[in-house]
């Protein structure tokens, strides 16, 4: 099968045109999702949208897939750093390896909620997604005020549950877009 010129022309035009809309898209549920709530960061939410696959192609609705799906690798990411961490804690003081105890064992429950909260909201049950999604910042807090119980501890955990917990704030802020007739 062979292209014309101009084929080809309005071609790369509808990819790029595609791809400038998706930016706009992600940028103004960005900047929406900042400014309606104060756990999110705008920089960090574009970036996080702009580098995960499809994000560009996607409508709103898309974009709150994504951002759960986000949620879904970061917890399985962190559970697996934390797996990690643990391999070493002959090197460990005590406190600090109770703590990541309790935070695996905070993000392995954390795991079936994402996946949990990913077919609530493929059903558009939004309310079972939002509470899903809290449960899973719940526990990215929790973990983190783990390490603050006893002074002169910092927890090796502060990125990745700062992480966790605003790509949850993300897509609550989507899902209340959704609710609220945003499409």
């Amino acid at each position: 099968m062979r292209f014309s010129s101009f084929s080809l022309t309005i071609f790369v035009f509808s990819l790029l045109f595609l791809s400038i809309n998706g930016q706009d898209l992600i940028y103004d549920t960005c900047k929406t999702s900042s400014q309606q709530s104060p756990n999110v960061d705008f920089l960090f939410c574009t970036t996080s949208l702009q580098a995960a696959p499809a994000s560009h192609c996607a409508n709103l609705t898309g974009l709150g897939m994504v951002s759960i799906r986000l949620i879904k690798d970061n917890v399985t990411d962190t559970r697996c750093y934390i797996k990690q961490l643990l391999k070493n804690s002959a090197k460990l003081d005590p406190f600090v390896k109770a703590c990541l105890n309790d935070c695996f064992e905070l993000y392995s429950d954390a795991i079936p909620d994402s996946k949990q909260a990913m077919k609530s909201y493929s059903a558009k049950r939004y309310f079972d997604a939002n509470v899903q999604i809290s449960s899973i910042m719940d526990a990215a807090t929790t973990c983190e005020d783990g390490f603050k119980e006893k002074k002169g501890f910092v927890s090796p955990l502060t990125k990745k549950n700062d992480a966790t917990f605003q790509l949850g704030a993300i897509a609550l802020s989507i899902m209340n877009s959704l609710q609220n007739g945003s499409k």
